[in-house]
């Protein structure tokens, strides 16, 4: 089954359904998925109201190969004692579902992947972004784009260190593209 949204330049969204040809453009985002969902006889439970400012929120993954799932020996303190504001989750492996304070949603990730590892010995490497090529909402520094981004720099930490790379390495690399 297939169910796609688009947003259009208008600022409208468009929904389909491609098994069943049913398609709605309306100007909420959040209509368009519930009569898609409801098209498909899938229950649509609405997104959580929006953090307060300053506040972020976002899923950490460790997509290391061979994890276990939730209830892996190798994150039992962390199970235990999550960073304030994350809440263990099963995502088909071990996950935080953390709600936290930061300048930017980029501040907020590094400052808890940072405590994680310093006080679990545990390195979140993802944000459990599944199709990261799918670029959009640009514009918005804390949302979307921006979890694209803290994923994949999170995700080239890993496979860079595996291949031998070091934080020079790819700070030389940063720097060379002319980011400021």
């Amino acid at each position: 089954m297939g169910l796609y949204v688009h947003h259009n330049e208008d600022g409208t969204t468009t929904g389909r359904n491609e098994d069943t040809g049913f398609t709605v453009t309306l100007a909420d985002e959040e209509e368009v998925k519930r009569q898609l969902y409801e098209d498909a006889g899938w229950e649509y439970t609405p997104p959580p109201p929006p953090a307060p400012p300053g506040v972020h929120r976002f899923c950490l993954m460790d997509e290391w190969s061979g994890t276990g799932g939730i209830d892996d020996e190798r994150y039992a303190r962390l199970r235990a004692r999550p960073p304030e504001g994350c809440v263990p989750a099963d995502r088909g492996g071990f996950a935080l579902e953390c709600e936290r304070p930061g300048k930017s949603l980029l501040d907020a990730v590094a400052g808890t992947v940072a405590e994680i590892r310093r006080e679990h010995g545990v390195v979140m490497n993802s944000l459990g972004v599944e199709k990261p090529q799918e670029w959009f909402g640009a514009d918005d520094k804390d949302g979307h784009a921006a979890r694209i981004v803290a994923h994949l720099l999170l995700m080239t930490a890993r496979h860079a260190s595996l291949l031998g790379y070091g934080r020079k390495d790819l700070v030389r690399l940063l720097d060379a593209t002319g980011v400021r």
